[in-house]
């Protein structure tokens, strides 16, 4: 079937789009703040337990040995990943039945937020409990659990993930290492080179993918390798710019013969587990960018407190206010959607029978169905955090760029995050390229929402009208908006069909105002649940809706901007005309005091030294 073809075809139009409010994508196609998003406001008393527990052993045992960890002092990681293993976190997402405590995902991810500080420490236990552990728990057989689950746990083995290779990094699918069975059957007989392997120089079990070979065709697969294996060799620590401190390295397999009971899910559904699993792992590098955000933010703030220039803190200074506050609303933004997605991810898997045999299976396809918003994570989060630390160094001046100042080690660390977990321009692909697959499958109705849209905009009237409350203009402004990239993105659609997947400009565009959609969405429904709860006049609901209102303005624009590039880049002869005079009536701007907002926000953050808003 052809990529596109038929978009649309299946569902009958709809006239109330709430229903998909917890269908993956469906932010999309429904009303602005109506899908009762998950807020971290919302967190339970056991939830912030776990993240204060985190918290504090980042502050008090791996901060303190930064220095250490980034110049890789023997042993001192491996110490510190014992003493946390000690402390519990690695059981987080491991079955009760294997010694772990099977605990939410917003639980994971508020205990991955807080060990961000350092980021060679935060990307060595993530590679542990994320994606070298959770292969094992979703995929494995009752055998292969017992056999591994609780020596991981407990921090008597390490894991690692091996899927890129020296040629095949984004591209992981084109991966050239094999594996044969052997003439009896009794194993499989692996050859190949992973590279830039996390934990590779110490991991204890590698998740291995290879091409099985069977006869002329090759099926994807995935094996449980010990790296006590004969033929398992380990290249030398690779020199990095940033995460200097985390180990590396190649795995290689030369004649490497692993048990036939060590293969991992079905054979040829190897890419299944890859990607899914990869899903988690960007859910995690999101808020992990979102937890380094807001400790470079705070090292930013106390240094602008601190640093006298012209007889007065440069913390008084608009433009480092400026600084302040633009950071903050991304990481509001990025933090609101985080949490979100992991709500609406627990709330699916809660429903579901732990004892039923398929349990693992109905939970991994839970997170697929969220294939969209764990990219839009990566993506948003990541490039949030890049301009972050950005920033905080451009505070510090001259001393930003020297070692003396943790913003230069943080500014080093971020750089990774647009590269791991698929690049950044990957998981832009997929952002729209998913989303249209939706609704191609009828789970969607992309373009009954563009027909809608269409009549809505051939009448005086039609359009959605302003609300009440302080998110009024804000959520009038997300449904506009909403229409506008549907109706692009179906307009592009119909016109390309199965050749849109190579015009990568315009899905670069479209996953920009998709990803920003969610991020409307996402802070409207917190900032309009905060007022709620404290009410208009309250002192931090101002900063929550100052917040979400800045953020809101400059994504409204940027969703412009975004579609008026594809309707020049998609539109010939009189096209482009059309285009621009429907997006036109959607692009209604209003009032925003972006300078007395910033000052708001500008101002809370420097009295709390620093983001003090959740958890």
């Amino acid at each position: 079937m052809a990529w596109l073809s038929g978009l649309g075809a299946k569902g009958s139009c709809m006239t109330d789009y709430d229903e998909h409010s917890t269908t993956g994508g469906g932010f999309a196609v429904t009303s602005a703040g109506r899908a009762g998003a998950f807020t971290p406001e919302q967190f339970g008393e056991e939830h912030l337990k776990y993240y204060q527990a985190a918290a504090e052993f980042s502050r008090n045992q791996v901060e303190p040995r930064a220095e250490d960890i980034d110049h890789k002092k023997p042993e001192v990681l491996r110490e510190l990943m014992q003493q946390a293993a000690d402390l519990g976190f690695f059981l987080v997402e491991v079955p009760e039945e294997y010694g772990g405590m099977a605990l939410d995902k917003a639980t994971s991810m508020l205990i991955a937020e807080a060990l961000s500080p350092v980021g060679s420490f935060a990307v060595t236990y993530g590679a542990h409990t994320g994606i070298g552990t959770l292969p094992l728990v979703y995929y494995g057989t009752g055998e292969q659990r017992s056999r591994y689950l609780e020596r991981l746990a407990s921090g008597e083995l390490m894991a690692s993930y091996c899927l890129s290779e020296p040629s095949s990094g984004s591209d992981a699918l084109a991966a050239k290492t094999t594996a044969t069975l052997s003439a009896d059957g009794k194993h499989y007989v692996l050859n190949g080179t992973k590279a830039w392997i996390t934990n590779g120089g110490f991991a204890d079990l590698y998740t291995v993918f290879a091409q099985l070979v069977d006869g002329d065709s090759l099926k994807f697969s995935a094996f449980l390798i010990e790296r006590k294996t004969p033929g398992v060799s380990i290249g030398k620590e690779e020199r990095k710019l940033g995460i200097r401190g985390s180990s590396t390295t190649l795995v290689i397999l030369d004649n490497v013969k692993v048990p036939v009971e060590n293969l991992l899910g079905e054979v040829g559904r190897g890419h299944k587990i890859a990607f899914n699993i990869l899903n988690i792992g960007r859910w995690k590098l999101g808020i992990g960018s979102v937890g380094a955000a807001k400790y470079a933010l705070g090292e930013g703030v106390r240094y602008a407190k601190e640093r006298v220039q012209f007889k007065r803190p440069i913390s008084e200074f608009g433009l480092i206010r400026q600084k302040i506050a633009t950071s903050a609303q991304l990481i509001y933004a990025g933090e609101s959607m985080a949490y979100r997605t992991a709500g609406l991810v627990d709330a699916a898997t809660a429903k579901l029978d732990k004892s039923d045999p398929e349990y693992f299976k109905k939970a991994i396809n839970i997170i697929e169905e969220y294939t969209i918003e764990a990219s839009i994570l990566k993506v948003f989060c990541s490039d949030a955090l890049a301009f972050v630390v950005d920033e905080m160094l451009q505070v510090h001046g001259g001393n930003g760029y020297t070692e003396d100042y943790t913003v230069e080690r943080l500014f080093r660390d971020a750089r990774i995050m647009r590269i791991f977990e698929g690049t950044n321009e990957v998981n832009r692909l997929l952002i729209p390229a998913t989303l249209l697959k939706r609704a191609l499958q009828g789970r969607l109705p992309l373009l009954e929402f563009a027909e809608q849209t269409k009549k809505e905009l051939s009448g005086p009237g039609r359009l959605p009208t302003r609300g009440t409350g302080p998110m009024a203009d804000e959520a009038r402004a997300s449904e506009l908006a909403k229409r506008a990239v549907v109706y692009c993105a179906s307009y592009a659609a119909t016109k390309y069909l199965d050749a849109l997947k190579n015009k990568q400009r315009v899905l670069g565009e479209l996953a920009d105002a998709i990803a920003h959609l969610y991020g409307m969405d996402s802070v409207i429904a917190r900032a309009e649940r905060i007022t709620q709860a404290h009410g208009e006049d309250d002192e931090l609901t101002k900063v929550h809706c100052a917040l979400a209102s800045l953020y809101c303005f400059e994504a409204r624009a940027s969703i412009f901007q975004s579609l008026q590039r594809i309707a020049m880049m998609i539109s010939e002869d009189d096209e482009l005309d059309l285009l621009y005079e429907r997006l036109g009536k959607l692009d209604q701007r209003y009032r925003v005091d972006v300078m007395g907002l910033q000052e708001r926000v500008a101002e809370y953050i420097l009295q709390n030294d620093g983001y003090k808003l959740s958890h």
